[in-house]
């Protein structure tokens, strides 16, 4: 896909998240996906895989925040394979605190497909809001 094909392509996933849809989002993420959460907090790791992403982070993220969740894009800058996302999440935890951070989202495309993800969020207010992701096990 060309550069401008990849920038609709993550224009259009945002669209569908601000109106609090994901499916376009999870139908893009490629198998093998991973996602980089930055930083040297608790919620800092990759996630590699799709089913593992969608279980162990937005699973996870499930069990924290309420219905209507949503991420509003701002920008959209495109260049080879990458297209980068500034944007702001509109939540709540299920307790009704807010839950409204800052992201710059990097997305690798392949072919149609999202195959790597790198975000950037206020860390202190991801474990003031969510508290700190539980350690996993390394069985």
């Amino acid at each position: 896909m060309s550069v401008a094909d990849n920038k609709k392509l993550m224009e259009a996933i945002f669209t569908a998240i601000a109106a609090g849809d994901r499916t376009l989002f999870v139908e893009s993420l490629a198998d093998d996906v991973s996602m980089r959460v930055t930083g040297q907090y608790s919620w800092s790791q990759t996630f590699k895989g799709k089913q593992a992403l969608l279980r162990d982070l937005y699973g996870y993220l499930g069990t924290l925040l309420a219905d209507g969740r949503r991420t509003i894009a701002h920008r959209f800058v495109a260049e080879g394979d990458h297209v980068v996302v500034e944007g702001v999440g509109e939540m709540r935890t299920k307790a009704g605190v807010p839950y409204n951070n800052d992201y710059c989202l990097i997305y690798r495309l392949k072919d149609g497909k999202i195959v790597e993800i790198t975000e950037y969020c206020d860390s202190v207010l991801t474990e003031k809001v969510l508290g700190k992701y539980p350690a996993r096990s390394e069985a």
